[in-house]
């Protein structure tokens, strides 16, 4: 459990979150590293593609989750915003990642049809079950561990894509390109939301636990992928 060192103010309180993200990195696990260093194969590449279509696929339902949990009217408002970009229209974002699954030369009914390694079932059900908390703060730590790391993340994988992969294609790129920039809003906003609604120690300890909670789950996928696929290039 992370201890709260001074709840008397919000910034205490966000500094131990953004703690809790940067420790937790995702650009810190080995997957990811190999990844900017240009030492992953295509192969890996392909089946982290098809694994991780299940965290996108699903993370709307977080979305909506947390808004079902949530009885403050614009902080509702904020999250329909979020889950109307994740799942709206043709371009929704789990349409992005099929578009780069198939620009690593997949097939997107083998993206559709995929066998999902226990990590990632296990990533996923931790997540929603952070998600469907009765608690809207719980749930909105978990969207904030994920959104927060996004921007640069994607930022990285574009870079590593041109530089290792040949990967140019917009299409192929769309995924990250969009959630270098929306995911800065979401956060920023989600982080405002958590800020309003953690008042109490109490309120506070439950954000950060759920956020520890939520970056241990995010990193179990890429536990998964690695000691599935990448071991040997370790």
């Amino acid at each position: 459990m992370v201890a709260i060192q001074n709840p008397t103010t919000q910034a205490p309180f966000l500094a131990q979150l953004d703690a809790i993200l940067e420790q937790n990195h995702l650009l810190k696990h080995p997957f990811y590293q190999l990844w900017n260093e240009g030492k992953l194969t295509l192969t890996m590449l392909q089946e982290y593609a098809k694994e991780y279509y299940w965290q996108v696929h699903n993370f709307p339902t977080y979305v909506s989750a947390t808004h079902a949990a949530c009885d403050d009217l614009n902080i509702r408002k904020m999250l329909l915003e979020n889950l109307m970009e994740e799942e709206g229209g043709s371009v929704n974002h789990p349409e992005l990642w099929l578009r780069f699954a198939e620009g690593l030369g997949v097939n997107r009914e083998d993206v559709l049809n995929h066998d999902y390694l226990p990590q990632t079932q296990d990533s996923i059900k931790q997540l929603k079950t952070l998600a469907r908390s009765e608690n809207p703060a719980e749930g909105l730590a978990a969207l904030y561990a994920y959104e927060a790391q996004i921007p640069e993340v994607s930022t990285t994988k574009i870079a590593g894509l041109k530089e290792y992969y040949d990967i140019e294609a917009p299409e192929a790129l769309s995924f990250f390109s969009v959630h270098e920039k929306a995911d800065e809003i979401h956060s920023q906003v989600t982080r405002e939301a958590l800020s309003q609604l953690c008042q109490t120690p109490e309120e506070q300890q439950a954000a950060l636990n759920a956020a520890q909670s939520a970056v241990n789950a995010l990193n179990l996928l890429l536990d998964g992928v690695y000691e599935t696929y990448c071991q040997a290039a370790a």
